[in-house]
């Protein structure tokens, strides 16, 4: 059976760690920021791991 092909778009929006965690950014940070609130906004900075089956499907997609 031919190897998987890696999805280009998950290679862009997500990071596999050196532990094999998978990290990507918080969603809602593309338009209509003005009515957010400072905090929220500093909030949208930070990196979200995921875990469960979100994770093992979008290893699969990289092929991790």
């Amino acid at each position: 059976m031919p190897k998987l092909k890696t999805k280009g778009s998950c290679k862009n929006r997500f990071k596999v760690t050196k532990n094999g965690k998978v990290k990507c950014s918080k969603p809602g940070k593309g338009h209509q920021r003005a009515i957010h609130s400072g905090k929220d906004k500093r909030a949208l900075r930070e990196k979200i791991v995921l875990t469960g089956t979100w994770a093992k499907l979008v290893k699969k997609m990289l092929g991790v």
